[in-house]
């Protein structure tokens, strides 16, 4: 072979690499997301069946203070009020733009894909296993 057809060969391998790598971190992050919730929509039947309300979940913004109507029910899951499932076993980071209209008429944000482990990655080294965090909720529901 010439060193041009080597190095096409080369490329075409790499990108089939990557390119099945890829797959299977979706298929990873897929399969821990239905893992997930399942956990946060027994954890809301359990929240319901134990009394505990659901609650207005209001945002913060990712600039200034405050919070921001979300227009949302369900239960915060960190006592920081960062993180919460609504009752479908949505999972959200209750983050949000802001900014004055969105103060005025409130904000939606989407739902997040649901992790196994709470935090991973995050520069505060505050991880949970979902399941811990869930039971620390249900025996100490934060306060709406």
């Amino acid at each position: 072979m010439n060193s041009q057809a080597e190095q096409q060969e080369w490329s075409r391998h790499r990108r089939e690499v990557v390119e099945a790598k890829e797959q299977a971190l979706r298929a990873a992050r897929a399969d821990e997301h239905e893992r997930a919730t399942a956990l946060l929509r027994a954890a809301v039947a359990d929240f319901l069946e134990a009394g505990i309300a659901p609650v207005p979940l209001r945002a913060r913004p990712y600039r200034g203070g405050g919070t921001v109507r979300t227009g949302l029910m369900g239960w915060y899951l960190k006592q920081d009020r960062s993180l919460a499932v609504d009752e479908e076993g949505r999972y959200y980071v209750l983050r949000v733009e802001g900014g004055l209209l969105a103060r005025m008429r409130g904000e939606a944000p989407a739902p997040s894909p649901a992790p196994l482990v709470v935090g991973r990655g995050a520069r505060d080294g505050d991880t949970f296993e979902l399941e811990e965090l869930l039971r620390m909720r249900r025996q100490d529901p934060v306060p709406a």
